[in-house]
């Protein structure tokens, strides 16, 4: 006798699921078979490129930074020495939110969750013996994008790479500081003028540079579905299409370099059809509304992250599983690029060994698993192309709401997102706390006696260093020199013309981080949330 093990059966995002997926529930959600088409064609929903893997890999981009420049530019050559073909920085909490290590406000954690850069010698020191013309670079950096970026262009040019030949993306996506991750400093408007500054600048100047990368990552990681993250993400995207637009940009000048940046989470197909979905619905959006010339405009190029919500500290070893089934579910959708998470993060910063064992996760999926070898392994599943066409048609019809509320901005000053996010986060919550959720570890399987796990101990001392290299810049520039920079970019800020330049030329003659964002406070001014939602 066969017992159902418990009444009902949805996605970890709740979406029902039959007992088994066959031909009559794909006409339920008016979906056909043949009408899937193929990769490189739109809808794109099989992938942006005709051969995907079969003709290059996916960019493997793990994500590193802790204490000085020096010390993770060690750890960036010991994963490129490894295999890892792209960078990816994480800057500490300071540097998120535009402090220099020096800042009141920075005491305790400098260098703790990333890198600390506070003046151009840093990035020197990060990007040393690097070649910025062949290694592309992502930097997780919202608030302050302009300055980094400025400071990775200086970098460039003192290497000989004019600022044509770099490759790589800044995060620059504001709206969701706004909704989950709250780095944000200035208030919105001026923060989307910065974007778009970016945005015009870059096309001319830096053209192969992804300008924005925007993501769902962090919504999903405050607990949204993954139904939420894509429309979310995508209504995030429409706002920042129609603000480039309305600041005299063609669609085409901007669209070729607008880039997404996903969760995998540990439902293998639901994650895997999210990604399907979501190319879908990009292409949909951005064709009918805005009828781009170049069909790269409305290509949905993304990263992925796996989920680091999803990682335990308890059993911390049971996350190279947890670890290997999203990634795997990363490539299975599409990915362009990937990072895999460390089995030791619910803990710490990674260590050497865990971050290798990440890498080789990739690795491994890539030339020993076989899924990378076919284009769209899991098209024309039942199962799968259901579930694509349900969180395609939910979502949609969450970002028609958000438009009915005014559009992305006004729905985030109305907290309509966070709210939503809080809702699906408290009834993950409880399904956990009820045990109809199980987590390996936590609330199943659970062991009292656990071995130790290694972590990696960080400099206490970098703080201080740090803050030692601010005295010997402020004492050994051109002072003048640099009041007038910071005076211009307030005049500019107060004006309509073109910020980048003159942040260049700043970073360029020694003003530090902290010093051109109060440049730009004194007219923008700060902003924080309304609260209570």
């Amino acid at each position: 006798m066969v017992t159902q093990r418990k009444d009902e059966w949805n996605t970890l995002s709740g979406l029902d699921l039959p007992l088994q997926s066959n031909p009559e529930t794909l006409v339920d959600h008016n979906v056909r078979l043949e009408n899937l088409g193929d990769a490189g064609s739109p809808p794109y929903t099989r992938g942006i490129h005709t051969t995907m893997y079969r003709s290059r890999l996916w960019t493997m981009r793990q994500y590193a930074g802790f204490s000085s420049a020096k010390e993770t530019n060690k750890r960036f050559k010991l994963l490129l020495e490894r295999g890892q073909k792209g960078l990816s920085v994480a800057f500490d909490l300071p540097t998120q939110l535009g402090l220099d290590a020096d800042d009141d406000m920075s005491y305790g954690e400098v260098g703790k969750v990333g890198v600390s850069i506070s003046q151009l010698d840093d990035m020197r020191e990060l990007l040393a013996g690097i070649p910025l013309d062949k290694v592309s670079t992502s930097m997780t950096i919202n608030a302050p994008a302009m300055i980094l970026l400025a400071m990775y262009i200086a970098v460039a040019e003192e290497q000989g790479v004019s600022s044509d030949q770099v490759l790589g993306t800044i995060q620059n996506d504001i709206l969701k500081e706004y909704i989950a991750r709250g780095t944000y400093v200035f208030p919105p408007k001026p923060s989307m003028r910065l974007i778009t500054d970016i945005f015009e600048y870059c096309a001319k100047e830096v053209p192969r540079w992804n300008t924005i990368s925007i993501s769902g990552y962090h919504i999903r990681e405050a607990g949204s579905t993954a139904v939420q993250e894509v429309a979310f993400t995508l209504a995030n995207a429409l706002e920042y299409v129609e603000a480039a637009l309305a600041s005299g940009l063609d669609i085409d000048t901007f669209g070729p370099r607008l880039s997404f940046f996903f969760n995998c989470h540990n439902d293998f197909f639901e994650e895997a059809s999210k990604f399907r979905a979501a190319r879908t619905l990009w292409y949909e959006l951005i064709q009918e509304r805005y009828a781009p010339k170049n069909p790269k405009s409305a290509m949905l190029r993304f990263h992925t992250q796996v989920a680091g919500v999803s990682l335990t500290a308890q059993q911390p070893l049971n996350n190279v599983a947890r670890v290997t089934i999203q990634a795997l579910a990363a490539v299975c959708g599409g990915t362009q690029s990937l990072h895999t998470n460390s089995y030791d993060e619910a803990l710490g910063l990674p260590t050497e060994k865990s971050a290798t064992v990440a890498l080789r996760t990739q690795q491994i999926i890539a030339e020993e698993s076989g899924v990378a070898d076919v284009v769209d392994p899991l098209g024309g599943s039942y199962h799968v192309e259901q579930l694509t066409k349900r969180i395609h048609d939910e979502a949609l019809s969450q970002i028609e709401t958000i438009e009915s509320l005014g559009g992305a901005m006004k729905a985030i000053e109305q907290g309509w997102q966070q709210r939503e996010i809080h809702n699906a986060a408290y009834a993950h919550l409880n399904d956990v706390e009820a045990g109809s959720r199980k987590i390996v570890g936590v609330n199943h399987g659970v062991m009292d006696d656990e071995s130790a796990t290694e972590v990696l101990k960080l400099d206490p001392s970098v703080g201080k260093a740090q803050c030692a290299k601010l005295v010997e810049l402020r004492d050994g520039r051109n002072a003048e020199e640099c009041q007038l920079i910071l005076n211009t970019i307030r005049e500019c800020a107060a004006s309509e013309e073109n910020l980048f330049p003159h942040v260049i030329a700043a970073v360029k003659c020694g003003c530090t981080l902290g010093e051109i964002m109060q440049a730009m406070k004194d007219v923008f001014g700060t902003w924080m949330a309304p609260s209570g939602f």
